[in-house]
């Protein structure tokens, strides 16, 4: 409670803070954006972070799961083993230790920090295995030699209470968070050796650089138990995130708003991931049952956290293939709409905005849209993860799909940087669907959200000049590859835009102005 009025008293005075020991993400200076390369290989991180999320203004990575997880062979190497964990020892498909230390390394120097989601409610399921390390588990018997956890570190029927020792009921807490997740064995977070054991393994990746971490079904752990663990938790490394710091960490708590356990709860332990989010933009982006107009009032006032205490995102790598009761998200298989989503959500300021880069699946075979979503990163025969390779037009190929590469995307990433600092003004729709605003004197959007009309003059509150359209195309070499939109001596420009084009956006800042010395490139 104190630091909740402590911080509600700072936010008063100064929009751009953060509450609480583990809500700063550590970004380098001018960047504000993280990207999830889900199932990345460390070496393909390593080569990404120099060559283009660097360059581009990306502030952080979050990475998959860094730890041993099962070998999982039916179906045949899902991506979903990975947040099965065996020990704590860092050999995974995306590579060993070392790989995962020269990754951390040259993504720090190259300003860009690294979130490693991390399983710590749980084990594997109810079987018997090895793992990515070689090391043999018995789930049934909660035995994990490799760590080592026992059954006297995972919850039983002295504390749940559900007829087979799973969740049966959500709006039971005790249920949740005491209970088998979907048959995962439930670690006793109550225990000071499974917090020791905990904190540990995070300690190891804070040596290494890390500036935070995801923390996986944070529903199903009790607050107290998570703030026991973090209270654990080294500074992260001075040198490059500056003395006196905790990591960064962000916690799945999917709070819909009709169960019992709500996002509230964790902001002590850090930020919370607003599933909420997404599932509004898709109402009015996707699925047209909501209407842009109101975005005005978009933040809050919609019954989401504060801004400061929320990670915001289109789609996560569960929601995305239909699991994990986010709702039903806008993602890569409907592109123009998830390049609209991306584009308001990282001209907007609420929250800390996330990018979901997947991989290709088939979600349309025989069986249904689900009949494929277990489907692991794209492999070599050995089942070993294949390389992203880039493509002449910097699109990526071997089967990934990078949306953090598509321009519409990271140019909005340099938008989000530009205009870093101030709020929105003028705000207004011209219909349900059409809308505008400004980020102070340093940005303006543009966006059509259905299949209609936008032709309007429109104040942008830029100083006049000429700005390349941002969506359209690049500001390189001081002239415009797409659209160049003229801003008169009074702010006003004319925008036309198509609802029924691919890209029916127009975004324009002082960084892509013809003849700023401000140029964004990659």
């Amino acid at each position: 409670m104190k630091v909740t009025i402590i911080c509600l008293a700072v936010l008063i005075m100064a929009a751009l803070v953060y509450c609480g020991p583990y809500s700063d993400p550590h970004c380098a200076p001018g960047r504000d954006t993280v990207v999830h390369l889900f199932e990345w290989k460390w070496n393909d991180i390593k080569a990404e972070c120099t060559r283009f999320l660097g360059p581009r203004g990306f502030c952080a990575v979050q990475v998959s799961p860094a730890n041993e997880n099962a070998v999982v062979t039916n179906p045949n190497r899902p991506w979903w083993e990975r947040y099965q964990p065996v020990s704590y020892k860092l050999i995974t498909r995306s590579g060993n230790e070392q790989e995962f230390r020269d990754m951390v390394q040259t993504c720090n120097n190259a300003g860009v920090r690294i979130y490693v989601d991390t399983v710590i409610n749980h084990m594997t399921g109810g079987y018997s295995g090895s793992g990515t390390a070689g090391d043999h588990f018995d789930g049934n018997s909660c035995s994990f030699p490799a760590v080592p956890y026992s059954n006297l570190d995972c919850n039983a029927g002295d504390v749940c209470h559900s007829s087979d020792g799973s969740i049966q009921n959500y709006n039971n807490p005790e249920e949740v968070r005491n209970c088998d997740l979907v048959g995962l064995k439930d670690l006793r977070l109550s225990k000071d050796y499974v917090r020791d054991k905990i904190a540990g393994y995070l300690n190891h990746l804070i040596s290494i650089g890390v500036a935070g971490f995801r923390v996986d079904a944070a529903k199903h752990m009790w607050p107290g138990d998570l703030e026991a663990v973090f209270a654990r938790l080294h500074n992260v490394d001075s040198n490059t995130f500056g003395s006196g710091k905790k990591p960064f960490i962000y916690q799945e708590v999917i709070d819909m708003g009709g169960e019992a356990i709500k996002m509230a709860e964790y902001f002590a332990t850090g930020r919370v991931t607003n599933f909420i989010y997404g599932v509004k933009l898709a109402d009015i982006f996707l699925r047209h049952t909501n209407q842009a107009k109101w975005l005005g009032s978009w933040g809050s006032s919609w019954g989401m956290p504060n801004t400061n205490d929320v990670v915001v995102f289109l789609s996560n790598h569960d929601n995305q293939r239909g699991h994990g009761g986010g709702g039903a998200p806008i993602t890569f298989f409907e592109p123009k709409q998830l390049k609209i989503g991306t584009a308001f959500m990282l001209a907007h300021p609420y929250g800390f905005p996330r990018i979901m880069s997947s991989y290709h699946w088939n979600r349309n075979i025989q069986g249904g849209d689900d009949a494929n979503n277990w489907a692991g990163p794209p492999h070599n025969n050995d089942m070993s993860t294949k390389s992203v390779t880039i493509n002449a037009d910097m699109t990526c190929g071997n089967g990934w799909v990078c949306e953090h590469r598509w321009r519409q995307i990271y140019n909005m990433v340099a938008f989000r940087n530009v205009v870093s600092g101030t709020g929105v003004l003028n705000f207004k729709s011209y219909g349900d669907q059409q809308i505008s605003f400004s980020r102070g004197s340093k940005g303006f959007i543009a966006i059509v959200a259905d299949g209609s009309h936008l032709n309007q003059n429109i104040n942008t509150n830029l100083p006049s000049g000429n700005y390349c359209d941002v969506i359209s195309g690049n500001y390189e070499n001081g002239a415009c590859t797409g659209k160049t939109i003229h801003v008169d001596s009074n702010g006003n420009a004319h925008i036309n835009i198509s609802g029924t084009s691919d890209d029916p956006v127009v975004a324009i800042h002082v960084g892509a102005k013809v003849g700023s010395a401000m140029q964004v490139t990659g």
